[in-house]
């Protein structure tokens, strides 16, 4: 196992030259938001995510963790609605393995600063049940290039996903641009899950 899980890690491309950029930059404009802006933004998110609940459906979803933006109030509106909520189980470079979200109680803390449930873990295919996928980035442009913080967890598990997926990335409104650096194992992001403007559609590769 482990030498799959290495062997996976050494075929892992190298960024394109800008995304360093975008990323410090992003970052700097989230750490410098105002709490009541974060909280205003997070509680429209999880309005914005009722839409995406069909009961029996599995989504894949994820806890927004510092300064990203959403809360755990996003994955109880999926719950809510009657839909099965798996979230990441990140270990060493392979990709994400999933655990079911049973409610806030059930979340421990993880590596990475993570928050993960604390049942049985399921195995890294469990992704290709999923009908919906949330995806945390910092940023989309119109193509469906999502830049992510480039430790490569998504890189390494999107192209397990189902072919009728829908990916989309949870982002500020102002991280939806024109254009990012994109790499060629980059996989494109159908929409982008707003605060103020719900959900953006937006263009392939």
């Amino acid at each position: 196992m482990v030498n799959r899980v290495n062997s996976r890690a050494d075929r892992r491309q190298p960024d394109s030259p800008g995304k360093a950029e975008w990323r410090k930059r992003i970052l700097r404009a989230r750490r410098a938001l105002d709490s009541a802006v974060h909280e205003s933004e997070a509680h429209s998110l999880a309005a914005a995510a009722r839409v995406l609940a069909v009961a029996d459906a599995t989504v894949c979803a994820y806890v927004p963790v510092g300064s990203e933006p959403g809360s755990i109030a996003m994955l109880d509106e999926l719950v809510s609605g009657g839909s099965r909520v798996l979230l990441p189980v990140a270990r060493e470079a392979g990709p994400l393995r999933w655990a079911q979200y049973e409610g806030t109680d059930s979340l421990v803390p993880a590596p990475f600063g993570l928050l993960e449930p604390a049942g049985h873990v399921l195995a890294e295919e469990e992704i290709a049940s999923a009908t919906i996928v949330l995806v945390p980035a910092l940023a989309v442009d119109r193509r469906g290039v999502r830049l992510g913080r480039g430790a490569g967890f998504y890189d390494r598990t999107l192209g397990m996903a189902g072919p009728r997926a829908r990916l989309l990335a949870v982002v500020r409104d102002d991280e939806v641009v024109d254009h990012l650096p994109a790499d060629p194992h980059d996989r494109p992001i159908h929409a982008a899950l707003t605060p103020n403007h719900g959900i953006i559609e937006l263009g392939a590769l």
